[in-house]
This record gives C-alpha cells, sequence and structure tokens, in this order.
C-alpha cells in the first residue's frame, strides 16, 4: 500500500483552526467566539503549533486577542465558516513520495445547505501550499468529520453523509469505497446506520458518534434516556459497532460514551457529544463540556481510562456548540511528515 493515513494519536506538526467570522454561525452569541478561539488556541500552543487560518482583514482582530507566541501562527486565507475539519485537506502518508499529500475532497457545506462555500472549497489546496505538499483533488464530496480512521486501514463513516443525492449523486458504495482505498489506503470501511444525533445538520457525522482511542479501543455515543428520540439510534450504532468489533483484526472494544441530557439554545437542540474531542498527538486530549457537571465527569472519566496516558483536559464548549459542532469539527490536526 502507498499510502497510509495516519490517526490522531500519532505526532503531530501542527492543528489547524480558521478565526470566526460568520455570525450566521452562532446567531445572538458570536461575540463569544473570537475570545473562545483565542483561548483555545493559546491553550494548544503550550504544546503543540498552531496554525490558524483567517482573512487578512481580521488580522489586527485577531492579533488583538492571542498572545505573541512562536507556536501560534496566522496564515492569510478567505474562508466561509470555521469548521475546517470538514473543509481541510485529510492528511496521507505516500511512501511513493516520502512524505506528506493533502486530500482535496469536494466541499459544499453538507449536501448544499449553507451557500456561499467557494472559499471553504478552496481551503485545502492553500494549506497544502502553505506547507509545500502536493494537493491532490478528490472528485468524492466528503467532510472530514464524517471519516475516522484507526491508522492501518480501517475506517468508520456512516451512508447518510457520502451515499446522497446531495454530495455524491452518481457514486455507488463500491466507488466511494475504490476512491477512499485509492486515496487514503483504507483497506476496511464500517458503514455505520443506525442514526445521527438530533439538532446536528451534518446528516450524522461519525465524529460525533463513534471514535478510536487506539486500534482495540473505540467509544460511541449513547443515550441513556429511553424516551429521548436519541436513545434507539445511538443503541443501534452501539450494537453495530459491538459485531464489527468482534469479527474485526485486530478486535475492538466498544465503550458506551452516553450524552449529556437534552438541552436547547433559542428553542433549537444542540447536537451535545464527547465524541467530539481533540487529540494532540499522544500528548493530550481535549474534550468537550457542556455544562451538565455529572455527565461531564463521567465522559472524562471514560475517555482518562482509555487515553493512554495522555493528558486528559477538558473546555466548555456551551457556546461552540450552538454553531452545532464542537472541538474536533472546528480544527484539523496535521501530522508529522515522516512514518514515526
Amino acid at each position: 500500500m502507498s499510502r497510509r493515513t495516519p490517526a490522531e494519536w500519532e505526532p503531530q506538526e501542527a492543528v489547524w483552526l480558521a478565526w470566526p467570522h460568520s455570525l450566521d454561525t452562532w446567531p445572538g452569541r458570536f461575540d463569544r467566539m473570537p475570545a473562545f478561539f483565542a483561548k483555545w488556541a493559546t491553550l494548544m500552543a503550550e504544546s503543540t503549533a498552531v496554525r490558524i487560518l483567517l482573512p487578512e482583514s481580521l488580522a489586527g482582530d485577531a492579533k488583538a486577542l492571542l498572545p505573541k507566541n512562536n507556536h501560534l501562527e496566522l496564515v492569510f486565507c478567505p474562508t466561509n465558516d470555521s469548521w475546517v475539519r470538514d473543509y481541510g485537506p485529510t492528511f496521507v502518508h505516500d511512501s511513493e513520495i516520502g512524505g506528506l499529500v493533502g486530500i482535496d475532497w469536494h466541499y459544499n457545506a453538507w449536501g448544499g445547505k449553507y451557500p456561499p462555500w467557494d472559499a471553504d472549497d478552496a481551503a485545502a489546496a492553500r494549506i497544502c501550499d502553505h506547507i509545500g505538499i502536493p494537493a491532490i483533488r478528490s472528485k468524492l464530496c466528503l467532510e472530514g468529520g464524517a471519516i475516522e480512521t484507526d491508522g492501518q486501514g480501517r475506517l468508520l463513516t456512516t451512508p447518510e453523509c457520502l451515499i446522497t443525492s446531495t454530495r455524491n449523486p452518481d457514486w455507488s458504495s463500491e466507488a466511494i469505497s475504490q476512491e477512499l482505498h485509492a486515496q487514503m489506503g483504507v483497506t476496511e470501511i464500517l458503514w455505520l446506520s443506525g442514526g445521527g444525533l438530533v439538532g446536528d445538520d451534518t446528516d450524522g457525522h461519525i465524529d460525533q458518534l463513534a471514535r478510536f482511542l487506539d486500534p482495540c479501543n473505540i467509544v460511541v455515543a449513547v443515550c441513556d434516556d429511553p424516551n429521548d428520540p436519541n436513545h434507539k439510534p445511538l443503541e443501534d450504532n452501539y450494537r453495530q459497532l459491538r459485531l464489527w468489533g468482534e469479527t474485526s483484526e485486530p478486535k475492538v472494544n466498544v465503550h458506551r460514551l452516553p450524552i449529556p441530557a437534552k438541552r436547547e439554545v433559542d428553542g433549537q437542540r444542540v447536537p451535545e457529544s464527547y465524541c467530539n474531542f481533540l487529540m494532540l498527538g499522544r500528548q493530550r486530549l481535549l474534550v468537550p463540556t457542556f455544562g451538565q457537571p455529572a455527565a461531564d465527569e463521567h465522559a472524562i472519566a471514560v475517555i482518562r481510562e482509555l487515553a493512554c496516558g495522555a493528558q486528559v483536559e477538558s473546555i466548555d464548549c456551551q457556546d461552540l456548540i450552538w454553531g452545532l459542532g464542537a472541538l474536533h469539527c472546528a480544527s484539523r490536526d496535521q501530522p508529522k511528515a515522516c512514518e514515526a
């Protein structure tokens, strides 16, 4: 296999963010977001380089909130929104060139939901150019939050985010699988088909539903309240993962990670899930919390037990989630160029 997509616990070169500027993403709460992103970036920069995409016109605003820090870099690039996980490149080790390449998927704002998206669709190539690696444009429409890999060729995804008329109208599941193999080195795919979270406008991104902690351990979002509409679809996902984990090689242990109780903002349920954590290699692991202490603390305990020694830290995401995403959605990890 000439390509391998590294797992997020492997050594990282940097983490990418996109400076918030879309008032429509956090209606009524946008004024809190620049300070949140600045604090978050500064926290990550204690151990990891952080590169922040932003229009040059916002440089002054960002510099006013960010400390002078050699681990913080502003990269001038127009964007439409802040969800760089979904439109940033998928970084892949390519043995033929002896380094990283960036897979530049087509992007259309989750099936055409939020125009315009032209600047976001162009950002992956700009990122690759900035760090001096090839950008390989795929014909497939895919968001980064829709795929989860163990670094060994296994990939989790959901059919609702790939096999759809709004994203890939002329693609079969077989054709999509072949493209994922060709671009990412994927050798095994689990199409998790139970369903996504109420309020999730991505149609069911996997990074809200199930995540690898290492090749043998997955956490899966579940809902312990049988009266919650999330209960049945998430239980279906859990059962499907358990069955798959028993037969996949190496065997995968599946751990329940209960979501917090229903919470609404301005009458709309927000899709809160602790699966939307961010790994900074094996050094640190950042977990979103949602202002529900018992649920927050339980999630942190579950993840800490599986974190392979990483320092587990919590970040209050009660405002960030009003944009319908959390830490993983709003970041894009860049692995080291050389194989570990």
